[in-house]
């Protein structure tokens, strides 16, 4: 039995003062510093295992799915449209427990937001801190990248699907397992976005994986997520080994 959930999460966003800050004289420039506080309300999907209690001391992974762009809003129903929510709803049971949020209307992801809410979801579920994944496509693929370059100490492995990143994120994902995937007649993320990546990883010391589907255009998370061979893969790894 799966146990999909809807849920909302609400996400407090701390920035910390990084200056000192000097008494204003008039007529003169002083620096300044802030501590603020920012709301962001996410909407999620959060799928439970078979398996899954509450109270066993059992630790599961999680993956967290990152949707496209034509997903955003607030019908969650967008977000089952495509990926790991769309494969769940088709009747595939993953040992997973799964987390995919829901980016509001025109933003892009908050990265700090998306770590908190991850933060939040290890902390009220029995996640095993060391088999956290991250995979997402288009626009959810540029996350996976940028999330896992801002901390990849904290991901056991990532599959970012047609998206692309800064290739001087290369000497931090270098330890880090990546297997990416794009269609070669894509023309909405050019194949290039991935390729530099994979190139400037490799060239950093890495050994990621890139797998090209010849005939493919922008849509090359379909066959992706329907091939099981890639949640083995995420399972046999796990962080820092």
């Amino acid at each position: 039995m799966k146990h999909p959930r809807a849920l909302c999460a609400l996400i407090i966003v701390m920035t910390a003062p990084l200056l000192s800050a000097a008494e204003p004289i008039a007529g003169r420039q002083t620096t300044q510093a802030a501590t603020v506080q920012v709301e962001f309300t996410y909407r999620y999907l959060l799928t439970l295992p078979d398996g899954f209690e509450p109270d066993s001391p059992l630790r599961w992974p999680l993956l967290v799915f990152l949707h496209g762009k034509g997903e955003r809003g607030e019908d969650l129903s967008l977000v089952r449209k495509h990926g790991v929510p769309r494969e769940i709803d088709h009747g595939r049971q993953l040992p997973f427990v799964v987390l995919a949020p829901q980016c509001p209307d025109d933003e892009w992801w908050n990265l700090p937001a998306i770590e908190a809410l991850i933060t939040d979801v290890v902390r009220r579920y029995q996640i095993d801190p060391d088999r956290i994944y991250l995979t997402g496509l288009s626009m959810g693929g540029f996350g996976t990248w940028a999330l896992a370059a801002r901390h990849p100490e904290r991901y056991a492995a990532i599959i970012p699907i047609c998206g692309g990143g800064e290739t001087k994120w290369a000497p931090k994902l270098r330890d880090l397992p990546v297997w990416a995937f794009h269609g070669a007649l894509d023309q909405v993320v050019p194949l290039k976005r991935s390729q530099d990546m994979i190139d400037a990883i490799t060239a950093a010391g890495g050994s990621p994986k890139l797998t090209v589907y010849p005939n493919a255009a922008h849509d090359s998370w379909t066959e992706t997520y329907a091939n099981d061979e890639i949640y083995t893969w995420l399972l046999a790894h796990r962080r820092g080994k």
